[in-house]
């Protein structure tokens, strides 16, 4: 796993080369565009954990920009833009945005807004350092980071997010549709295929982390909806083994 991933939309090219260089030399992983259309297709690409976003593009608004992300994502965007009008503030955030930098600004406040912000993403079951945790299983949103019984997990980004999702709904059905959604977009909507297959893989990866605990019970399977996640007390109460690995 690396750090989280950010998407730099800004169209000043050495306002973005200066914020790559910095969120790289702290552990984050960047993206950039300069264009509207072109944080899409970055976003579609990738799906980063994050989104710094200058209002006045070539092409769009940010705002439009936005509105395409909070169409199927709750991932966190903060505005930098060199506009101070309360009204583009107030139509930042009520589009859907989290945060708002005027320019110019200290560089280690905005790192102070991200990880803020990362922590709240991470939902209302995290603790106060964006960690989600499920019986031995630990989260770190900030770090992007996961530990089974204290030890280390190699996950894809894919797995990753799927395990986000899940982690920030214990106790919940989560369909088909709305993981697919949350972790591959608008696109992937009826490619349930993909889901029983990255579903397997995160099964099984969680499973042999820890063969002294049981994680049967995690991710059972709703036939034609979807999943249920575990909550803390259903995992304790699940099986050390047998029905799972048929699920």
């Amino acid at each position: 796993m690396t750090g989280p991933s950010v998407l730099i939309v800004e169209d000043e090219g050495s306002s973005r080369r200066a914020l790559t260089d910095y969120l790289d030399r702290r552990g984050y992983v960047s993206y950039e565009a300069e264009t509207a259309h072109e944080a899409m297709r970055q976003w579609d690409a990738h799906r980063p954990d994050l989104v710094l976003l200058d209002l006045g593009l070539p092409d769009l608004d940010g705002v439009d920009v936005i509105r395409r992300i909070r169409r199927e994502a709750t991932t966190p965007i903060i505005i930098l833009s060199a506009r101070e009008d309360e009204r583009d503030k107030i139509g930042g955030l009520e589009a859907g945005a989290d945060d708002y930098l005027t320019k110019p600004f200290a560089m280690d406040e905005l790192n102070a807004r991200i990880r803020a912000v990362l922590r709240r993403a991470a939902g209302p079951d995290a603790d106060s350092d964006g960690c989600l945790r499920l019986g031995p299983i630990e989260l770190d949103a900030v770090k992007r980071e996961v530990r089974v019984s204290g030890e280390p997990v190699r996950l894809t980004p894919r797995e990753y997010e799927l395990l986000k999702v899940m982690l920030s709904n214990q106790g919940r059905v989560l369909t088909k549709a709305r993981l697919l959604r949350a972790v591959w977009g608008l696109a992937y909507a009826d490619e349930s295929a993909y889901l029983h297959v990255y579903v397997g893989r995160l099964r099984r990866k969680l499973s042999a982390a820890a063969p002294s605990t049981s994680l049967e019970g995690l991710i059972e399977t709703e036939p034609g909806i979807g999943y249920r996640v575990a909550d803390h007390d259903s995992l304790a109460a699940a099986p050390a083994s047998g029905a799972g690995a048929s699920r």
